[in-house]
């Protein structure tokens, strides 16, 4: 596979331009077979509202949001069982893209799977429910192009845009680990594999 084109976004951050391209029918048909066994879902925030976009997760642990708090829990609680395991198409590409950002360490647990329609969005938001911030973070976009959210570690900050197309994965950690960021609003279009939806893989070491 031809070397990507690795963008240093900040301190940090990177995007490895159409990383995944060439994997795209091969990580769909994966989150297929995982979202067969535990299908994706519209969860609440401990707010009680419904979040916009549907999602699931693969590895020995899953992030879960509702009333009760955002938390990683070994299983899935709509059907009391544990999480599918990660495939390996899945595991394989969010080590390879990490090592190409510099992270050779790293080794999720969890891929939280987000499924967008458009008009969903993603609200500035931190990822600090993982247990070390040592690890980065491997977001990997299949489908409709998205408009990533890019911040500081202050949420005061004005982020950044980002335009996320189909094979983009963005990798961040270091002194951007905790940084605040989202996606805007999805606009609607057609994408030759995903019609109208947007997928997005993001990789963590929770425990």
């Amino acid at each position: 596979m031809a070397r990507p084109d690795v963008v240093t976004v900040a301190a940090g951050v990177f995007l490895l331009r159409g990383f995944a391209r060439d994997l795209d029918v091969a990580l769909l048909q994966a989150v297929e077979e995982v979202t067969a066994i535990s299908p994706l879902r519209h969860s609440l925030t401990p707010g009680g509202q419904a979040m916009s976009l549907a999602m699931s997760n693969c590895g020995p642990l899953g992030w879960v949001s509702s009333r009760s708090g955002y938390r990683y829990e070994a299983r899935d609680p709509m059907t009391g069982q544990p999480w599918p395991a990660m495939p390996a198409s899945l595991s394989d590409l969010a080590l390879r893209a990490a090592a190409q950002a510099g992270f050779a360490h790293f080794r999720p647990d969890a891929c939280l799977i987000n499924q967008y329609a458009p008009g969903s969005k993603l609200s500035l938001h931190q990822d600090k429910d993982e247990a070390d911030f040592s690890q980065p973070i491997v977001s990997v976009s299949l489908g409709l192009p998205a408009v990533f959210l890019l911040g500081t570690t202050q949420r005061r900050d004005l982020p950044q845009r980002l335009r996320l197309i189909h094979g983009d994965v963005l990798v961040w950690g270091g002194p951007a680990r905790l940084a605040f960021h989202g996606v805007m609003t999805l606009s609607d279009g057609a994408h030759a594999l995903l019609g109208r939806r947007r997928v997005n893989l993001t990789f963590r070491k929770a425990a």
